[in-house]
């Protein structure tokens, strides 16, 4: 009777529900479950931070919201990864990466515009243009590697590359920002590639960025014809426009915008009293540039061959 009791006692003290004991497969006793339920709680919590990446389970509003702009804009954030050929981890970096100054009202000061991200941007590519200068090209002095990477990295050959992968159409812009970007602005669009290159840095660090700029840049442009270009656009228009009796190209400010530290110039360039181009800078100067390299884009777009312009050198 004692070894009964005694064994009955161990068989109650030993029972999993008590001791936590499992069987040789680690699940708990099958009446009870607690192991079991347990596990589904772990698995369902590490799964969170995958469905965050998703806009309906994101606990933030702010990037719901951007993500419903990029939507009515005809695009998800999957087709924007597609577009970078990049796989993005914060979400947040890149949805910022297409925030022009200009939307931010829309935002209600929720989100910051992109120009610290172009301002890191600007500085990683620098550095990899100059990177890849110096290691291709070990012949060459150190003031030919500064005007070769200057030439590079300039407005007008950024804006190609941008609107080569797309990125033109995704920008979140108000809309007469949007209008600008229509008639041609290149700063706008230069600046969004300087972005996206400061987003990947800091999501995937330098290699991923360095990747990037291989891919969309550097293996995009033929440094030889880069080499040869001469990037005094006005000098070049001011050129054909006297070989041909056209009289002196005329700039016109169209418009100026921003604070004073921060001011935006939209300029006009006429050839008798036809417009020729416009361009976007944060100097007159820089404007007039944008304008005369859009005016000579059309000029070699619209002559035959046989009247082309001198101005094989400009791409």
């Amino acid at each position: 009777m004692l070894q009964s009791a005694t064994h009955s006692g161990s068989a109650a003290t030993t029972h999993p529900s008590f001791s936590g004991d499992t069987s040789d497969d680690g699940s708990s006793h099958p009446r009870c479950g607690v192991r079991e339920r347990g596990t589904v709680i772990r698995r369902f919590v590490g799964v969170l931070p995958l469905l965050s990446r998703f806009p309906f389970f994101s606990g933030d509003k702010r990037i719901r919201t951007l993500d419903a702009e990029l939507r009515r804009r005809g695009f998800t954030f999957s087709q924007l990864a597609s577009m970078l050929g990049y796989r993005p981890r914060r979400r947040d970096l890149f949805l910022e990466a297409l925030l022009h100054r200009s939307f931010l009202p829309i935002t209600d000061g929720t989100w910051t515009s992109n120009e610290r991200l172009e301002f890191l941007g600007d500085a990683i590519l620098n550095f990899l243009v100059a990177d890849h200068l110096y290691r291709s090209m070990p012949d060459q002095e150190e003031g030919e590697l500064t005007k070769l990477r200057s030439r590079l990295v300039n407005r007008r050959i950024l804006a190609q590359r941008s609107r080569a992968l797309g990125l033109n159409t995704v920008l979140l812009l108000s809309a007469s920002a949007a209008q600008s970007l229509d008639s041609g602005a290149e700063s706008i669009v230069a600046d969004a590639f300087e972005s996206v290159i400061g987003a990947i840095y800091l999501d995937g660090g330098l290699e991923e960025a360095r990747e990037f700029v291989d891919r969309t840049l550097l293996s995009a442009v033929d440094l030889t014809s880069v080499a040869a270009l001469d990037d005094n656009y006005k000098s070049a228009l001011l050129e054909y426009a006297q070989s041909r009796s056209l009289g002196i190209p005329r700039y016109n400010v169209l418009k100026e915008e921003g604070p004073e530290h921060d001011r935006r110039f939209t300029i006009e360039v006429t050839l008798g009293s036809d417009p020729y181009g416009i361009g976007s800078g944060r100097s007159k100067k820089d404007a007039e540039q944008a304008a005369a390299a859009q005016a000579l884009e059309k000029i070699h777009k619209e002559l035959p061959l046989s009247t082309e312009p001198p101005i094989s050198n400009v791409p």
